[in-house]
């Protein structure tokens, strides 16, 4: 089971950090503003996309052929 975590803020997980940090977003800030925020991370660990929540699942998908290209 998981527990509830910070994403935005002092006590966020290091792990939204370190995405956060690799792709600030179109922002004034690189803070997560909504749920459904996604990332695309390539199989070395490098954080490829950042996608806000509007996007949808067939968006990435399609963006995905370049992305990993």
């Amino acid at each position: 089971m998981f527990s509830k975590i910070d994403v935005n803020g002092e006590h966020e997980a290091p792990l939204y950090s370190m995405l956060k940090a690799a792709q600030p977003g179109d922002g004034e800030t690189s803070d997560i503003a909504w749920n459904f925020e996604k990332f695309l991370v390539g199989a070395d660990g490098t954080v490829l996309a950042r996608f806000g929540p509007q996007v949808t699942p067939e968006d990435v998908r399609e963006a995905l052929p370049a992305l990993l290209g």
